[in-house]
C-alpha cells in the first residue's frame, strides 16, 4: 500500500515528530511512504530520506498565498498514485482537500491537533471542505468532541487517535539520571524539567510566577527549560526579574531529551492552549510524576492524584501550590506516581499501538471504497 503525508512543515513540534515516528513505523511494515511539505523543511528531512522515505516539498513562504501549490500537490499525486493521502495541520488539510477533485485518490484523512484554531474562519473552512474528506481524527477525546459540538466534522466521520510514543526510549534509566544530574550539577537538586517551544500558548510566564513562588519553599530546586522561540529572551530576562535566574537554566534545543527526563524528578507544564502533548506522554512513560495545566487532553494523559496533578490554567497560584505538593511528597509516594504513570502510557500511548490502530483505520477507509 502506499500513502503519502501531507504537512505544513518538518520542524522539531509535536506535529511533525509525530508524523516522522508513524511514517517511520509504516515504512518497517513495508508500506510505500512519501511526505509532502508545503514549506521546505527544517528538520527530520535526513532521517526520514535514510529510512527509505521520500520527502518532498511544494516551496511555499510563510503566510504567502500561493494557488500553484495546488497544481504542484496534484502533479505529484498524480505520479506517485498513493491509496491514501494522510494530511496533519490546517493549512495541509485544506490543501489536500480543495486539491482531491482535480487529483483524486481512494481515501484522504485530514488529523488535527488543536483544541481550538486562530480564527472562527479556519473552523467555517473545515466544516465547508469536509464533504472532500472521508475521515476526519484528533489526537485527544477533548478535542474530537469540540470539533463535533461547533459543527465543524460530522459525528460519523470523527475518529479520535492518540500520539504515540517509543516507550524502549523513553523509560526510567538510573544511569542516564546520574550522568547528567552530574553534568548539570544537580546531584543534590530537585530538578523540575519543561521541554517546548517558546512561544505564546505554552505560557511560560505563569511557570516562572508559579517557580518563583514555590522556590522559596523548595531553595534547592532547579529548573530546566529545553527549546528555543520567539519568547525565549523575553523569558530569560523574566526570570531574572523575579530573582529566579540563578535557580533555571535554559538548555536550549537538544537532542537527549530521554536522558533529560531521567535526569528530572518531576515535570512541569504551564500551557493556556494544548491538543495532547508529546512531552507529557514521554514524561509519563520515563516514570515522571507530572504537574500540568487543565487544557486539552493534558486530563486525558495525568490522572489527577494517581500520576500527577492538573490545576487550572493561567494561574501562578494553584501552580505553585502543586509543585509545592509535588516537591513535597516522599521519594517513594513519587516513584508510586511514576510507576502508575508507566503502567497507564504503556498499553495506551506505545507508537506500536498507535500505528496499529492507524493501519486499522487506513483499511477500514479502504473498505469502504470499494
Amino acid at each position: 500500500m502506499k500513502i503519502l503525508f501531507v504537512i505544513t512543515s518538518l520542524t522539531f513540534g509535536g506535529a511533525e515528530t509525530q508524523l516522522v515516528r508513524v511514517a517511520t513505523q509504516l515504512k518497517q511494515r513495508g508500506w510505500q511512504v512519501s511526505v509532502v511539505t508545503l514549506l521546505p523543511p527544517k528538520a527530520y528531512e535526513e532521517e526520514l530520506r535514510s529510512a527509505g522515505i521520500t520527502v518532498a516539498t511544494l516551496g511555499m513562504r510563510r503566510r504567502v498565498p500561493d494557488p500553484r501549490a495546488i497544481l504542484r500537490l496534484a502533479r505529484y499525486i498524480r505520479l506517485w498514485k498513493p491509496d491514501i493521502v494522510h494530511s496533519h495541520l490546517f493549512h495541509a488539510n485544506l490543501l489536500a482537500r480543495i486539491t482531491r477533485p482535480i487529483a483524486p485518490v481512494p481515501v484522504l484523512i485530514s488529523s488535527l491537533r488543536s483544541i481550538t484554531e486562530s480564527s472562527r474562519l479556519r473552523e467555517v473552512l473545515y466544516r465547508v471542505t469536509d464533504p472532500l474528506c472521508d475521515v476526519t481524527t484528533h489526537v485527544c477525546q477533548t478535542g474530537a468532541e469540540r470539533y463535533v459540538k461547533i459543527g465543524a466534522v460530522p459525528e460519523h466521520k470523527m475518529r479520535y487517535i492518540p500520539n504515540g510514543i517509543d516507550t524502549s526510549t523513553f523509560r526510567p534509566d538510573s544511569e542516564a539520571r546520574e550522568r547528567l544530574r552530574s553534568e548539570l550539577n544537580a546531584e543534590h537538586a530537585f530538578v523540575w524539567l519543561a521541554v517546548g517551544r517558546f512561544e505564546p500558548p505554552k505560557d511560560y510566564s505563569t511557570m516562572l510566577r508559579a517557580f518563583s513562588i514555590a522556590v522559596s519553599d523548595m531553595p534547592d530546586s532547579l529548573l530546566l527549560l529545553v527549546g528555543d522561540g520567539p519568547l525565549r529572551e523575553e523569558i530569560e530576562d523574566m526570570a531574572r526579574l523575579l530573582g529566579v535566574h540563578p535557580h533555571v537554566k535554559f538548555l536550549g534545543i537538544r537532542r537527549d531529551i530521554a536522558q533529560l527526563m531521567n535526569a528530572a524528578d518531576a515535570y512541569v507544564m504551564s500551557s493556556s492552549r494544548e491538543g495532547l502533548p508529546n512531552v507529557l506522554l514521554e514524561a509519563h512513560a520515563t516514570g515522571l510524576p507530572v504537574v500540568a495545566t487543565n487544557v486539552g487532553g493534558n486530563s486525558e494523559v495525568v490522572q489527577d492524584g494517581v500520576t500527577g496533578f492538573i490545576v487550572p490554567p493561567q494561574n501562578p497560584d494553584a501552580l505553585a501550590e502543586a509543585m509545592r505538593g509535588m516537591t513535597g511528597l516522599s521519594e517513594t509516594a513519587r516513584q508510586q506516581m511514576g510507576d502508575a504513570a508507566r503502567q497507564h502510557i504503556v498499553p495506551n500511548y506505545s507508537i506500536e499501538h498507535v500505528v496499529n490502530l492507524w493501519e486499522q483505520l487506513y483499511q477500514d477507509c479502504l473498505r469502504r471504497r470499494t
